[in-house]
């Protein structure tokens, strides 16, 4: 088969152009199949049946129906991505083995030679050479496993027998099964030699990675490193390893509930977050070559002057020793490098971490979402409460919050109602102006349970509990509300009726979000070559609201009103209830959520391979912080990760002035250097060998990757050329598209899309109170932002990791990933000694969980809406549709509708979301994901059915998107104003005759002001602080999931010092309120926001209590770069067990940093007080007395 044309951009599918329609052509949509809850309704075809060893969970046999047109076969379920088969855990000490702990090939003296510097001629003068690329024909069978099973044990901590790697859920929420997938047949690539052999690297410099060098900052060598040695199976379905990671005292355990954690490594395993798929520090065969001998980079100091806001301005956050990090930490907290590796859960063997790290399990396939912020996925055993959610119509009246927030400053507050929720946390009345009890305001609420949620009952939407609780899905007819969730659980009638609320009307919608292990998994539906039935006139896809009429010949559009003819095929007749009698044997007639076969019709060439190329930034300053050793030590053990088989094709490039390809061609003895000098107008130096089959060159890409660090060790260049490199990867991957993955350390400063420092002018303009200051967050120029637009054409999605210590214009640099479906990984200031750990964690989680490829997502309402606007990672070039060259569970997209039409009172309105979109292993697919929400007349029904995690999540997006374009003070000022009209509408039309002096606030919507405060105080919207961090955090916010929304701007405060007090399914539950008044001298605390924890120690702790946590009496001398350890005591363990189940509840690795009372560090944590008032900022009761008396005024 020849290789598609690498010339113009690839076709879209002929079913995306624009159409005139309101609710024009679908996008179909699907998810991936390493999403591990996916059941398919038919087996793969014999001849392309996968041969595998059997997963742990029984399954449907080979003889499972096809659910096709015709009287509905009984489904059958497999599996997307099942685990690997068990091997089992050894203890097998220290080996000396290769990178990724494969056996470290030998390499002659010539093996990697001086790299001859040798220009690669221009394309005109490179011979031809046959095409090695080559499209892939055919779907591969559904579920094929990312890799080939391997069976050598793991070598790592001991595990003992009695410590069960996971229990089995609960029998009341028993886990999907999932059957066996093999590998999907697929033609092999195999390049033709090279005419013009390069001379590879020079073999002066010594090999990478020899136990006996120099450890990058590493465990004393009493502790070898360890790698996954190549007996492990390789991580194909990221279910299936749990994450290792960074240095931990604490085996970390992952969400799914059939795994519990445990304590000490040796003896404890800990798994991650969802899955089998454990996080792993750098791996142990690759020492990190830290900084050259004669200078140890420490990295910056970890303190820095504080600077408080002017008071001036309103609203800011309190004052903070660093520039506040958001949600994102933009300030990364190093991950505890600890001597104890923890092992991850479910998998079948343990990945060993970096030296004194604690591996971190992210959350794999297997993983449903992540978990609440109270009950741990991974619990043995939660009680199941029958919560189905009260259907929409049966709600009871809204609860009132009074608080008396008066005139008068001599006033005080009466009591709250009982149903307002308040903290239980008394303490002393404050004295404040208004003479207002701040522990009788209303604060967050954790809650423990886990409730089954269906998502309709008696033919009415159930209202959905709050993102951040633990519950498990059961799909009647609406999908999940972890895939999409609208702002108001009731549609106003009238475009008139939503702006009197004055709340927003908008979706989340997360395609690939994590589900619950007991969730209903999402059904494959095959209609063989005609293809899913659909509206003829709007496209809409066959749901459970299409209404079938006449016998059954004719069904009803629900989105258009179109009455369409029912295939014969297709016909059933109706039952008495008017619904067809097989409905609830079709889930496409039955369930939220479902997805299709993509047929021919939505294929403009064959689906693409799965596509890894890494590029390296080689310049001094990335080798002196040894962020290039991490980078190469990250990607050799996630190799193991990647889906094994013919479709899966690496390629790796570094750069510094100049950009360096390599050769990785399975015949050569070693990889070919290739560099390209001209950085103005690149090119790529060869048309084939640069992107091989990993099956091919796996020994020659350890090679390359463990050679890197030497060969540029003495590199004195300092200068980056990344935009041409970019550019120059892109040329090589056109053909096929797939996933670039930049290692960015410096400013790029040379060549096409250099940029120039604007910080100093940044810190210059903000201290003059230039209003112009926000163009800074600006890209500097379009070039990059053009670069963008093609590489998404061509189905290109671009990843960042920035392992930085200074300015890198982070405004400029993350057009890119934001325009093609990728996202910026921020580590500032990078540390050698612990950041290598979270960099691992983040790449394998990167490459390891539920996505997609070249992707195309459409959403359709019904008559009376339309979509307004799409907000998210994508490119868009047709007014319909979004293109995702790349979309993974973590992304969520922002629809915001309007009203084109008036809607009757008790009709339904209903929204489709279609992805169309090719899995990892070359399948095309469509998942189609369906909710029907009633329309209402009445304001006060939008308000008791307000979703306020959704508001706050569509606040916190509307303020990210205006920071680059208004000054800082003017988004302040929107968003609070946003806030005092939603609760002026309910106080001026929904509430009942009350005292003027009283602030009433509805009941779904009481933490609005609190949240509110937040965000106008976060890193994003303070005037002081970094222009890469607020860059950061803006692009962090800008496909940040609803989950994640709040902790970004309200973190979450345990006490730790007293947890040996509380039971173990409390360690993290009890939160504190975020004010000083809850912070003593003599306490210790955790403040985590979901990226970074900060641990508090008061000046007047305990010498005994910092002897159990940190093994010293003293902190004098420790480096707030915090190693976590664990200690043989309770306190330890129970701490290291806290921040393990935060871990996995993030499905993060949390970078740790330790803050001490009386030095910049502390008032650095002080400073995420939002509560506290600062020197241009409201505290939290002041800000609730301004936002009354703002009511009143309007009122008046």
């Amino acid at each position: 088969m020849a290789s598609p044309p690498s010339g113009p951009p690839r076709p879209r599918a002929p079913f995306f152009s624009p159409n005139p329609n309101p609710n024009p052509n679908p996008n179909p949509s699907s998810l991936p199949d390493s999403f591990h809850n996916l059941q398919i309704s038919r087996p793969p075809p014999p001849s392309a049946r996968p041969v595998a060893p059997p997963p742990p969970f029984s399954a449907a046999g080979p003889g499972a129906p096809v659910s096709r047109p015709g009287p509905p076969p009984p489904a059958a379920a497999f599996a997307s991505r099942p685990p690997p088969q068990s091997a089992p855990i050894a203890s097998n000490g220290p080996a000396a083995i290769g990178i990724a702990g494969r056996p470290t090939p030998p390499v002659s003296g010539s093996a990697m030679g001086s790299p001859a510097l040798i220009r690669a001629p221009p394309p005109s003068a490179v011979p031809l050479q046959s095409q090695g690329m080559r499209p892939f024909s055919g779907s591969p069978p559904a579920g094929a496993p990312f890799a080939a099973q391997r069976s050598q044990p793991f070598s790592g901590s001991s595990i003992p027998a009695s410590q069960p790697f996971g229990g089995q859920p609960p029998a009341s929420v028993p886990p999907p099964s999932q059957p066996t997938m093999g590998s999907p047949p697929s033609q092999l690539i195999r390049a033709p030699p090279s005419s013009q052999p390069l001379m590879g690297p020079p073999s002066s410099q010594p090999s990478m990675g020899q136990p006996s060098s120099q450890p990058f900052m590493g465990p004393p060598s009493s502790q070898p490193l360890m790698g996954p040695p190549s007996s492990q199976p390789s991580m194909g379905q990221p279910s299936s390893q749990p994450f290792m990671g960074p240095p931990s005292s604490q085996p970390f355990m992952g969400p799914p509930s059939s795994q519990q954690f445990t304590g000490p490594p040796s003896s404890q395993q800990f798994t991650g977050p969802p899955s089998s798929q454990q996080f792993t520090g750098p791996p142990s065969s690759q020492q990190f070559m830290g900084p050259p001998s004669s200078q140890q980079f420490m990295g910056p100091p970890s303190s820095q002057p504080f600077m408080g806001p002017p008071s001036s301005q309103p609203f800011m956050g309190p004052p903070s020793s660093q520039p506040i990090r958001g949600a994102q930490s933009s300030q990364p907290f190093m991950g505890p490098p600890s001597s104890q590796p923890f092992t991850g859960q479910q998998s079948s063997q343990p990945f060993m971490g970096m030296p004194p790290s604690q591996p971190f399990m992210g959350p794999p396939q297997s993983f449903s979402g992540p978990p609440g912020s109270n009950a741990p996925f991974g619990a043995p055993a939660w009680q199941s409460q029958p919560h189905q959610g009260a259907p929409l119509g049966t709600l009871p009246p809204p609860v009132n919050m009074a608080g008396m927030l008066p005139n008068t400053l001599t006033q005080t507050m009466p009591p709250p109602l009982s149903s307002m929720g308040y903290s239980p946390h008394a303490g002393a009345m404050v004295s404040t102006p208004s003479k207002i009890d701040p522990n009788q305001i209303p604060r967050p609420m954790p809650t423990s349970s886990v409730a089954v949620f269906e998502t309709r009952v008696g033919n009415q939407a159930s209202v959905p509990p709050p993102a951040a609780s633990e519950f498990v899905v059961k799909d009647t007819g609406n999908c999940s509300p972890r895939l999409m969730r609208c702002t108001i659980n009731q549609i106003p009638c009238t475009g008139d009726l939503l702006s009197t609320s004055s709340m927003p009307l908008a979706l989340m919608v997360q395609p690939f979000a994590l589900p619950h292990p007991s969730d209903d998994p999402i059904q494959l539906v095959d209609f063989g070559e005609i293809g899913p039935l659909r509206c003829s006139r709007c496209k809409g896809y066959i749901n459970p609201f299409m209404r079938f009429v006449d016998q059954g010949r004719r069904f009803i559009c629900n989105l258009c009103g179109f009455s369409n003819e029912t295939p014969r095929d297709y016909m059933c007749n109706l039952g008495p209830d008017g619904r067809r009698r097989d409905a609830d044997e079709r889930p496409e007639l039955c369930r939220g959520t479902i997805e299709f076969v993509a047929t021919k019709e939505f294929m403009v060439r064959d689906p693409m391979p799965a596509v890894y190329f890494f590029l390296i930034d080689v310049s001094m300053n990335a080798i002196q912080t040894g962020a290039t050793a991490a980078a190469c030590s990250a990607i050799s053990q996630a190799l193991s990760d990647l889906p094994e088989g013919p479709r899966t094709m690496v390629g790796i490039a570094t750069f510094d002035s100049n950009i360096h390809f390599y050769n990785l061609k399975r015949g050569l003895q070693q990889p070919l250097m290739l560099i390209v000098p001209d950085v103005q107008d690149v090119y790529t130096p060869l048309q084939t060998d640069l992107v091989v089959q990993l099956t091919e060159c796996r020994q020659n890409l350890e090679q390359l990757l463990e050679s890197i660090p030497n060969m540029f060790e003495n590199n004195k260049v300092a200068d980056s050329a990344f935009g041409a490199a970019i550019k120059a990867v892109f040329l090589a991957m056109k053909s096929t598209g797939g996933k670039l993955l930049v290692f960015q350390s410096v400013l790029p400063s040379v060549g096409i899309g250099s940029l120039s420092s604007r910080e100093a002018e940044g810190r210059a303009n903000i201290s003059t109170g230039d209003k112009e200051a926000h163009k800074l967050l600006q890209p500097a120029d379009k070039t990059l932002k053009t670069m963008a637009i093609e590489f998404a054409e061509y189905q290109v999605c671009v990843d960042i990791f920035l392992t930085t210590q200074v300015y890198v214009d982070i405004a400029s640099i993350s057009v890119v990933p934001r325009t093609t479906g990728g996202q910026i990984y921020y580590y500032f200031p990078f540390s050698a000694l612990s950041d290598p750990a979270k960099l691992y964690n983040d790449l394998r989680w990167n490459i390891s969980r539920p996505q997609g490829f070249e992707a195309v997502m459409r959403v359709r309402c019904s008559q009376g809406l339309q979509v307004q606007e799409y907000s998210g990672n994508f490119c868009k070039r047709v007014p319909t549709d979004i293109d995702l060259p790349g979309i993974d569970s973590d992304k969520t997209i922002m629809v915001t509708f309007k009203h084109d039409d008036k809607f009757q009172e008790g009709s339904e309105c209903a929204f489709q979301c279609a992805l169309l979109y090719t899995t990892v292993y070359g399948q095309r697919r469509i998942r189609v994901i369906n909710l029907s929400l009633p329309c209402t007349n009445t304001l006060s029904s939008l308000f008791r059915l307000a979703d306020l995690d959704t508001q706050f999540a569509c606040l916190l997006k509307q303020a990210a998107n205006g920071i680059p374009s208004s000054p800082l003070s003017q988004v302040r000022e929107q968003i609070t104003n946003l806030c005092i009209n939603i609760l002026h509408s309910y106080r001026k039309y929904c509430a009942s005759v009350s005292s003027a002096g009283q602030l009433i606030l509805p009941e779904a919507l009481k933490l609005l002001p609190l949240y509110t405060l937040a965000l106008i105080k976060s890193t994003g919207l303070r005037s002081d602080g970094r222009l890469d961090d607020r860059s950061y955090w803006v692009s962090h916010a800008a496909s940040l999931s609803i989950l994640l929304a709040v902790p970004v701007v309200y973190p979450r405060m345990i006490s730790i010092h007293d947890l040996i007090s509380k039971e173990d399914d409390s360690l993290i539950s009890a939160t504190l309120p975020l004010s000083s008044e809850h912070v003593n001298d003599d306490g210790i605390y955790l403040l985590e926001n979901g990226e970074e924890g900060l641990i508090y120690v008061g000046n007047m702790v305990s010498p005994d209590i910092l002897q159990q946590l940190f093994g010293v009496s003293t902190l004098d001398g420790v480096p707030n770069q915090l190693v976590l350890q664990q200690f043989d005591n309770d306190l330890s363990k129970k701490v290291n067990d806290a921040v393990n189940e935060i871990r996995r509840q993030r499905c993060s690795y949390l970078r740790l940093r330790l803050c001490r009372k009386g030095d910049p560090s502390g008032m650095f944590f002080l400073s995420y007080m939002v509560e506290d008032k600062t020197p241009g900022g409201l505290s939290y009761v002041e800000f609730l007395v301004h936002v009354h008396r703002q009511i009143q005024t309007k009122m008046a």
